[in-house]
């Protein structure tokens, strides 16, 4: 007698307008994964068939060139999404084009200087002076990478790239520095993830990566934004941000 009134609790039973916000979740997630694995597929078919690609450190600086421009895409993608819901799988490819340029001469500065402190701490490890300046290049390093991706963020907001936008990225970078952290841990965890099981990883794990990341560089940006080559409204809009 119980069992129908148990059936009854159990029932999931959710509105049209709850159905249409999680589909529309999916799909921001599947179109970003889709434009990560297409627009990087040089990157993925060498890191699928060079079982050490740490031992060509030249040839895949070159190749994740190409995630600078992906990342901004990506994130000018999701701002559409969110903002003006809207925005299509197409919107994500022409944002690629548009705004590749500008967001590979911001990224470009980061691969370099995170190349030559990975460089220089692979070669002063076993020196005397190692011990002090190992530290001192991880965080370099660490700050590097973490600005590049603020960066992208900034360009895809506003694509009018200038030294004020990388200045901001990196001072944002350090005065948030737990949010950049988090990021990186993120995408740390994604990268070997998707390593492990590329066709479910990639299917699943960026998209949702990314929102993560998007959501913390954009509050990081919002503590420097009125002083910076971003748009203000941005800013504005961000209860965090207004806060902070």
């Amino acid at each position: 007698m119980s069992t129908p009134g148990t059936h009854r609790r159990l029932r999931l039973n959710l509105d049209h307008a709850s159905w249409e916000l999680l589909w529309s979740h999916v799909h921001r997630v599947l179109a970003v994964n889709l434009g990560m694995a297409v627009t990087n597929a040089p990157l993925l078919l060498a890191l699928g068939v060079v079982h050490r690609p740490w031992q060509y450190p030249v040839f895949f600086g070159l190749l994740s060139l190409g995630l600078g421009p992906s990342l901004a895409a990506a994130f000018h993608y999701l701002r559409r999404a969110t903002e003006e819901d809207r925005a299509s799988t197409a919107d994500l490819f022409r944002g690629y084009r548009r705004l590749f340029a500008p967001a590979l001469l911001g990224w470009a500065p980061w691969v370099l200087l995170v190349a030559v402190a990975a460089t220089d701490v692979a070669v002063l490890r076993t020196t005397a002076p190692g011990p002090a300046l190992v530290p001192l290049l991880v965080v370099v390093a660490v700050v590097a990478a973490s600005s590049g991706v603020v960066a992208m963020a900034a360009v895809a907001d506003d694509p009018r790239l200038s030294p004020r936008t990388l200045l901001t990225a990196s001072c944002t970078s350090v005065r948030r520095w737990w949010l950049g952290l988090l990021n990186l841990a993120l995408l740390g965890i994604t990268l070997v993830l998707v390593n492990q099981a590329p066709l479910l990883g990639l299917a699943v794990l960026p998209g949702c990566t990314l929102f993560v990341v998007w959501r913390n560089s954009r509050t990081m940006l919002t503590t420097v934004a009125p002083t910076a080559d971003l748009p203000v409204s941005h800013a504005h809009r961000d209860p965090v941000g207004a806060q902070a």
